[in-house]
C-alpha cells in the first residue's frame, strides 16, 4: 500500500510539532530545576555577633539542605551548622551564628534532591576586620584625683587644725590665776607697788655713795674740831 504525498506531509508536520513541544518542555524543565548558581553566601555582623548568611533564589522551591564548614589547611575543621531552605524567585536567606575571625575560610555545601549536591564556589572568605565587641570599646577617661573639683562642703583645713584653741587657753588660765592669789614677799610687793624695775640697783648705788660722802664730811668736821681744841 503506497502512502500518498498528502499523508506523508501530514506526518512530517506532526513530527516537527512533537519535537518542538518536547524541546520546549525540556527547556522549561531546565529553567525550573534547582541550580547551585542560585545559592550565594556572605559573612557579616549582626550588631556585635558574627553571622554567615546563605540566600536561595530557586524559583522551583526545591528543599535544599545547606551545610557550613570552617576550613583549616584546606580541610573541614568543624561543622558550623545545617539548615533546610526552600527558595523563591525573590530569594530566601538563612543565617548561621558564627563568631568568625578575620580572613577565615568557610565551605558551604548544598544538597537539593537529585538536582544539586555540590559546594558554592568559590569558598567564602570573611572580611579583614572582625565584628566589634563591647569589651573592645574604649571606656570614658576618668579624671585624676588632682583634676577632680573639690566639694564646697569639704573643709579647706585638715581635721586636726579645725579644732578651736580655746580649751588650751582655758587650761592655762587657772595656773596664772593661782599665781596671782599666792602672797608674795614684801620686797617684791613693794617693788611692784612702786613700779621698780631694773633701775633699782643704780638708785641703791647712788644712795650708798651719798651716805659714804656724808660720813666723810662728818669725819672731816670732827677732826677739824679736835685740832682747834688743842
Amino acid at each position: 500500500m503506497s502512502i500518498s504525498r498528502r499523508t506523508a506531509r501530514s506526518v512530517r508536520i506532526l513530527g516537527v510539532a512533537s519535537a518542538s513541544a518536547a524541546l520546549t518542555l525540556g527547556l522549561a524543565g531546565n529553567a525550573l530545576a534547582c541550580n547551585i548558581s542560585e545559592f550565594s553566601a556572605v559573612a557579616k555582623c549582626d550588631g556585635t555577633k558574627g553571622v554567615i548568611s546563605v540566600t536561595d533564589k530557586d524559583p522551583s522551591g526545591v528543599k535544599a539542605t545547606v551545610s557550613v564548614f570552617l576550613q583549616s589547611n584546606n580541610a573541614d575543621a568543624k561543622l558550623v551548622g545545617e539548615q533546610v531552605v526552600e527558595g523563591t524567585r525573590e530569594g530566601v536567606t538563612i543565617d548561621f551564628s558564627e563568631d568568625w575571625k578575620p580572613n577565615a575560610t568557610y565551605r558551604i555545601h548544598v544538597k537539593a534532591g537529585n538536582q544539586v549536591d555540590e559546594d558554592i564556589k568559590p569558598n567564602l572568605v570573611t572580611p579583614s576586620e572582625a565584628c566589634e565587641s563591647p569589651e573592645t570599646s574604649t571606656p570614658p577617661a576618668t579624671p585624676s584625683p588632682s583634676e577632680e573639683p573639690s566639694s564646697p562642703s569639704e573643709p579647706s583645713e585638715a581635721p586636726g587644725s579645725s579644732e578651736p584653741s580655746e580649751p588650751a587657753e582655758s587650761a592655762s588660765s587657772p595656773a596664772a590665776s593661782t599665781g596671782d592669789n599666792n602672797p608674795s614677799p614684801a620686797g617684791e610687793s613693794n617693788l611692784a607697788e612702786t613700779g621698780s624695775s631694773s633701775n633699782t640697783g643704780a638708785i641703791v648705788g647712788i644712795a650708798a655713795a651719798l651716805v659714804a660722802a656724808g660720813a666723810g664730811v662728818m669725819f672731816a668736821l670732827r677732826r677739824r674740831g679736835a685740832s682747834n681744841n688743842r
